[in-house]
């Protein structure tokens, strides 16, 4: 009798061992998932701050008075590439970018010569596949932190998130008023 409690403690205590050790590598696994979502997000915004140049440049030669629209631009993009501590001062500066880049591409309505430029429409369209790939990026993002979150928190996979002191992740939210609508631009 005693045989058979030993066998099925040892059953027991192996089951028990497994699931903590699949548990922590999955909760490590989606860990770096976040990491590598948020390194995708990043790479997106960077590729947008290395178009803006471009853009400003472009529109300085047509644009020569419109300094205060063109500064706001260049301060916006600093701000980005210094960064952020967390996701939503990261999630704030890229949002002011986007309202600069907003008021910038809006000015080309006052130039017609602008309009027709090459260079501007196919830094236009650069920045508009950009601002797409930038949105999958976050969405993608943030599925991976929700599937990430719901397993720390839920039973009995939080005992070991707890355990081993896995945190909860932000999510990518807008961090100011009106910034789910994107800048209306019309030609």
């Amino acid at each position: 009798m005693k045989k058979k409690i030993w066998i099925v403690v040892a059953a027991l205590v192996v089951i028990v061992c497994g699931y903590c050790w699949t548990t922590y590598n999955s909760l490590v696994k989606l860990g770096q998932g976040v990491e590598t979502a948020w390194a995708n997000v990043e790479t997106q915004y960077q590729r947008r701050s290395d178009l803006v140049p471009n853009l400003v440049s472009t529109v300085k030669g047509y644009a020569k008075h419109e300094q205060e629209t063109l500064a706001q631009v260049i301060a916006a993009r600093s701000k980005t590439m210094s960064g952020g501590a967390d996701v939503q001062e990261f999630s704030a500066a890229q949002e002011q970018l986007s309202t600069a880049l907003g008021r910038l591409i809006a000015l080309a309505e006052s130039y017609p010569d602008l309009k027709a430029n090459t260079n501007f429409l196919e830094l236009q369209a650069q920045l508009e596949g950009t601002e797409n790939r930038v949105a999958v990026a976050r969405k993608n993002y943030n599925d991976i932190v929700k599937v990430y979150n719901i397993k720390i928190a839920t039973f009995p996979s939080n005992l070991i998130a707890k355990t081993f002191s896995f945190e909860k992740k932000q999510l990518f939210t807008a961090t100011t008023e009106g910034a789910e609508k994107a800048p209306v631009v019309q030609f």
